[in-house]
């Protein structure tokens, strides 16, 4: 794990539970707020052993440190964390030392596809992960319910509206595969993820996605990661998946 950095005093506050970062920023402005005996501004930085004061009452803020792991979830399991009525989450895939954690889903798979997601409990790594500007390559492959003809190739690159969205792949390829059903697997590459983008595209001409597995974040592949296993990511790995 990376030893802990100064975070934002907002952020810190929020952590502790007080209030929301927002209503933190309103003390900070207000000059409410002093770490280690000085007043301080907008953009200050502190770590969360050192004392911080919120008119004048010590925060107790438990220390974090910033963990990312990249999971190969299963079919089955949601992406959530605050839903009191899911069955099952891939944060019960964690190990309990993890579970402890405030750890969260950088970029969502639905409950029927599989492969690669990226846990984190760093906001400005998920931040940077999942905004389209970043332009991440992600891959999926996916097993259709027909053979795939490739003059519907160019419509998906082009885009589709739908539900008042624009959804488009960056490539879309044949899947290495072999037997029968190879002219039912594609692979297709996108630079953003809005929610059930792959398979909205397929759906709008009438493929049904039998099969969805993310197989590539970044430089991250599945490689060596069971299913329903994880893999932690150290600074070497989190640098490759931002590429």
């Amino acid at each position: 794990m990376e030893k802990p950095e100064p975070q934002r005093i907002q952020k810190l506050i929020a952590q502790a539970g007080l209030c929301s970062r927002r209503e933190a920023e309103r003390f900070i402005e207000n000059g409410e707020v002093r770490v280690n005996g000085k007043t301080v501004s907008l953009g200050d930085r502190a770590l969360a052993s050192d004392p911080i004061f919120v008119k004048n009452k010590r925060l107790h803020i438990p220390e974090t440190h910033a963990v990312t792991v990249a999971m190969n979830k299963p079919k089955g399991f949601l992406c959530t964390n605050s839903d009191p009525y899911a069955e099952r989450t891939v944060f019960e895939l964690l190990p309990p030392d993890l579970q402890r954690q405030r750890m969260f889903c950088a970029g969502r798979l639905d409950k029927d596809s599989e492969g690669l997601l990226i846990l984190t409990n760093d906001g400005d790594l998920a931040h940077r992960l999942t905004h389209p500007a970043k332009r991440i390559v992600k891959r999926y492959r996916v097993l259709l319910h027909r053979d795939f003809n490739k003059a519907d190739i160019p419509v998906l690159l082009n885009g589709i509206e739908d539900e008042g969205e624009l959804l488009k792949a960056e490539k879309v390829i044949p899947a290495p595969a072999v037997g029968d059903d190879h002219l039912r697997r594609m692979e297709v590459h996108l630079h953003h993820g809005k929610k059930r983008e792959v398979r909205r595209l397929f759906e709008a001409k009438r493929y049904y996605v039998k099969k969805l597995v993310r197989i590539q974040i970044g430089g991250i592949t599945l490689k060596g990661i069971a299913k329903g296993g994880i893999k932690p990511l150290g600074k070497k790995d989190i640098e490759r998946l931002l590429r």
